[in-house]
């Protein structure tokens, strides 16, 4: 779609997931967008002579992500994230899928096993929540527009495997309350599928508006599989959590839309 712009379709695909995740590595990007890491890395290179990308070593992995100094850094992503809407269904997908690594049959069995045990945890750490606290972040105007609210948390166990958070608190302004909000989220675990799936319930239990199907790569985290696309918008999410908190980060990007909305469940 940009290709034609910087004559690389590497610098395209580049680009194109730092725009989606913000931050990247090379053979991160190898695998994802099943590229060769050599053009990847020359790739990388070149942005960051140019000053678009800054980079920093966490251990020994070399991070990188837009310069946040770059003059042209806000019209770079409003480019971005039109080339983004307008790219085919799957091709959206390829930019923020979870893709696991083929193993040998007893050890997928193992991390089968161990997604299991995650889901199993994670789950019963869900109902423990009391309170929420939000941050929603719009980036369509190049000075954004945030938001913070307080909600508290009320849980239903409709079964087992099914239970609903009824969040009802407020926007703040100045620290205060001022505009009052509320949500309905409905969790299910399926363990056959060793999924978590995430739905809304704003038109009622009947008609619930489908979020994300979330899995365990890791421990103490959470990934959407895949992108959920709705009308032009793509919506997809990551989870950390631990005893303390749960932190449900989205990304909505869309034709109107470049938000981050960031949930801290405690």
């Amino acid at each position: 779609m940009i290709k034609g712009l910087f004559g690389n379709r590497n610098i395209e695909r580049i680009l194109l997931f730092l725009f989606v995740n913000e931050r990247c590595y090379g053979t991160q990007l190898q695998t994802l967008l099943r590229v060769p890491l050599t053009p990847i890395q020359r790739g990388l290179a070149y942005l960051e002579s140019e000053e678009v990308l800054t980079s920093h070593y966490e251990g020994k992995v070399r991070i990188y992500q837009f310069n946040p100094a770059y003059p042209l850094r806000w019209e770079l992503e409003a480019l971005l994230k039109k080339s983004y809407i307008l790219l085919p269904a799957q091709e959206k997908r390829d930019y923020c899928f979870v893709h696991k690594e083929k193993l040998p049959a007893k050890k997928e069995w193992k991390r089968e096993r161990s997604r299991k045990k995650e889901l199993s945890l994670f789950w019963e750490r869900l109902l423990k929540v009391e309170k929420l606290s939000l941050v929603t972040k719009s980036k369509v105007e190049e000075k954004g527009v945030v938001k913070e609210g307080k909600a508290a948390v009320t849980i239903t166990l409709a079964s087992p495997s099914i239970l609903t958070f009824r969040e009802k608190g407020h926007w703040l302004a100045g620290g205060f309350p001022q505009t009052a909000f509320s949500n309905i989220f409905r969790w299910s675990l399926d363990f056959r599928s060793g999924l978590i799936t995430l739905e809304h319930l704003r038109h009622g239990i009947d008609r619930p508006v489908f979020l994300f199907h979330l899995t365990s790569n890791e421990p103490h985290r959470l990934e959407s599989v895949g992108a959920h696309l709705c009308g032009q918008d793509t919506y997809f999410a990551n989870v950390a959590w631990n005893d303390e908190k749960i932190i449900f980060r989205w990304r909505v990007i869309g034709l109107d839309k470049n938000d981050e909305l960031i949930y801290h469940y405690s």
